[in-house]
């Protein structure tokens, strides 16, 4: 973590909410769905694709639960009234993976089921370690009644990743590879940058080899260099994989993808938790927190 990136998350909580909201509304759609949808209406017309979060995790309350599987459910049926170009994807904590394991399955089911009614897809992310395996088994069972309409995260910091790759890229299931941003102790995660950088490359090299449509998730221009590159190697066409990006991270490099022809979706997170979910995911990913900070300094000087 460069010391830069370390001050400003630091200083995050410190932060008025006014001053967190003026560096967040680039990084998040909104509060409402109308947001959520004139963001990725937007996204469509500038050549990309969209995946929607309703924002909300690590859930307590059943009711709750039950009221975040019923607005992705929502979010998924305004998606196809408005026949945009977008998925969902959804963390198994807000549809109450903390509180049961059946229920939260039960939740999963209905919004996945929901989803292949629509032709659409739901992505499953992935949450920190003691949900990983808990995640897995769910994305399995539900994946084997619709094969077509789930996917999963991976985490290239994790050093089980290596053999979640090779066990699930035999089944030939859908992926996003990301670096992974929760704060995992060193027994069980990379903590060196080249070392995760290298994870990440193997995983990717393995899931391409296995014949899986990956989302290569990542703002680390070496890694989106060294994905174009296995791409190319492997023959693929632009339809057998994606690259995937969070909103407003990196623009001028998305914006590059798309203008190569590769296709590009974006992460387009949205719901009244954007506080919560602004200091935490910055806190979790300093660089992120640096890119915002840096965009944030070059817009107040804009306005002199």
């Amino acid at each position: 973590m460069g010391l830069f990136d370390k001050l400003v998350t630091t200083a995050l909580p410190l932060a008025p909410k006014a001053l967190v909201r003026i560096v967040a509304k680039k990084y998040i759609a909104g509060e409402t769905l109308n947001d959520a949808m004139a963001t990725v209406t937007r996204l469509n017309d500038e050549g990309a694709m969209a995946t929607v979060d309703v924002l909300g995790e690590f859930v307590e309350s059943s009711d709750v639960a039950r009221q975040e599987t019923e607005y992705s459910i929502k979010t998924l049926d305004e998606i196809h009234r408005r026949n945009v170009n977008s998925n969902l994807s959804v963390k198994l904590t807000s549809l109450g993976l903390a509180i049961d394991n059946e229920f939260a399955y039960g939740n999963l089911r209905r919004v996945v089921a929901a989803a292949a009614g629509h032709g659409n897809f739901v992505r499953i992310d992935m949450e920190n370690s003691p949900y990983t395996q808990k995640t897995i088994d769910h994305f399995r069972r539900v994946r084997a009644e619709f094969p077509d309409n789930v996917g999963i995260v991976l985490q290239a910091y994790l050093r089980r990743t290596e053999q979640d790759v090779r066990e699930l890229s035999a089944e030939g299931a859908n992926f996003r590879l990301c670096k992974g941003i929760y704060i995992e102790p060193p027994e069980i995660s990379y903590r060196d940058f080249d070392e995760i950088r290298a994870s990440y490359a193997r995983a990717l090299d393995t899931l391409l080899d296995g014949g899986c449509y990956v989302g290569i998730a990542t703002h680390d221009e070496w890694l989106v260099e060294h994905g174009l590159r296995t791409v190319r190697d492997r023959g693929l066409e632009p339809a057998e994989y994606e690259f995937q990006m969070l909103l407003g991270v990196r623009p001028q490099l998305g914006d590059r993808l798309v203008r190569e022809g590769h296709r590009l979706r974006i992460y387009v997170p949205f719901g009244r938790q954007w506080y919560e979910y602004s200091l935490r995911r910055l806190q979790e990913n300093p660089k992120i927190a640096g890119y915002v900070a840096g965009d944030l300094g070059r817009s107040i000087l804009r306005r002199r």
